[in-house]
């Protein structure tokens, strides 16, 4: 049997985003920038695609950029906001637990001269309210806080964030990450006051190398990619038609029936975590309910280190992760775990399962029994 529990690194393209992708690039392929028929029909896509993504999300088709995904619509958002709005102060606020496409730029926007204050979370990967509100002054021009983390599933106050931060400085701009929580939670940014928006195709079932970036129309912004003038001169370059196209088509897709794939997935994802706790040494972090994502279980097996398990559980065709995709290849311990103070000796014996609508009962039956026969064998090998 085979299990694909790494769903927060990359999902399975939907059938139907397949199938419309290789329509476009067999035969819609035309330059979205000429003005003959086979542009005008490329350029069809990319406007449908503005304005499915525009109705999902309650905004202006106007505000919606494509970009290559996550990454880069957190750069954008960031030194694009930045440089535009320097003048009027130079401190910038995150949390601690962001991804490396926000930490790193952060820490890239502090060579530039900005300040940085990273806020902290508590045991379960939350930052306080009272945090941020010591934490703003009148120079801060941003705030950026994700809104699912990818590691443990921990879900942030970002309407109570987004009025406070408005309450102190209306002119703070705030960014919310969401490549995490969209298409597992309903996002309205101008209900809950959020000025740019990240998102990324492949974690809802879309293809890779494609996202976009919601900024608020009233938002001041300078691009980071300079060419043809293409997307109103904000992401110069010939959009990605085949990829824009398949992220619209998994837009529809996932929200047709949003409340009753997520209310499923609870469901598995209970199953799993009372599966674990009846297993000895073994630890699930954070949060577990309906306050935390429907796709995410952090777990810390005590004496086996996170490799070795997902090498073991690889080998009877379950795929797992030892933590974020974007670090798992470097020999870097979790930020987010050190965040939430998780022992030291369960830093590096932490792996994520994380589900998707693919993902059946029987193959987390499966992965339980897998994980009570191995753990045994495994620990008599642990470290003293």
């Amino acid at each position: 049997m085979e299990a694909y529990f790494d769903n927060s690194a990359t999902t399975r393209c939907l059938d139907s985003v397949t199938e419309l992708m290789v329509q476009v690039m067999r035969d819609d392929y035309g330059n979205p920038s000429s003005m003959h028929l086979k542009g005008v029909d490329a350029e069809k896509y990319i406007r449908y695609a503005k304005e499915t993504i525009a109705k999902n999300l309650k905004v202006s088709e106007k505000e919606i950029l494509f970009t290559s995904g996550g990454t880069e619509s957190d750069n954008l958002a960031l030194i694009g906001v930045a440089m535009a709005n320097y003048r009027g102060g130079k401190h910038l606020i995150t949390t601690q637990i962001e991804h490396p496409a926000i930490l790193n730029t952060m820490k890239y926007l502090e060579t530039q001269g900005f300040s940085v204050t990273y806020l902290p979370v508590d045991s379960n990967g939350r930052i306080r309210l009272d945090d941020l509100a010591h934490a703003m002054t009148r120079d801060t021009i941003l705030v950026s806080i994700m809104h699912t983390n990818n590691e443990v599933g921990s879900l942030q106050p970002v309407l109570e964030a987004a009025n406070l931060i408005k309450s102190i400085n209306p002119k703070t701009l705030f960014h919310v990450d969401a490549v995490q929580g969209y298409g597992k939670f309903r996002i309205h940014p101008k209900k809950m006051k959020i000025d740019l928006l990240s998102v990324s195709g492949h974690k809802i079932h879309g293809p890779k190398g494609i996202g976009f970036l919601y900024v608020n129309e009233k938002v001041k912004i300078k691009p980071i990619l300079f060419g043809g003038g293409q997307q109103s001169g904000m992401r110069s370059g010939t959009e990605n038609v085949p990829a824009i196209a398949g992220l619209a088509k998994a837009v529809e897709e996932v929200y047709a029936n949003l409340e009753e794939d997520v209310e499923r997935l609870y469901g598995i994802k209970q199953y799993f975590v009372d599966g674990l706790k009846r297993m000895d040494g073994v630890y699930v972090n954070g949060l577990t309910g309906k306050d935390s994502a429907p796709h995410v279980v952090s777990v810390s097996v005590r004496g086996i280190r996170s490799e070795v398990l997902l090498h073991a559980l690889e080998d009877k065709g379950i795929y797992i992760s030892a933590g974020s995709a974007c670090a798992a290849r470097k020999a870097e311990t979790s930020t987010t775990l050190k965040a939430m103070g998780i022992d030291k000796d369960l830093l590096d014996s932490t792996v994520r399962f994380s589900f998707s609508v693919f993902t059946t009962k029987e193959e987390v039956e499966y992965a339980l029994k897998v994980l009570q026969e191995l753990l045994p064998f495994y620990r008599r090998y642990q470290r003293k």
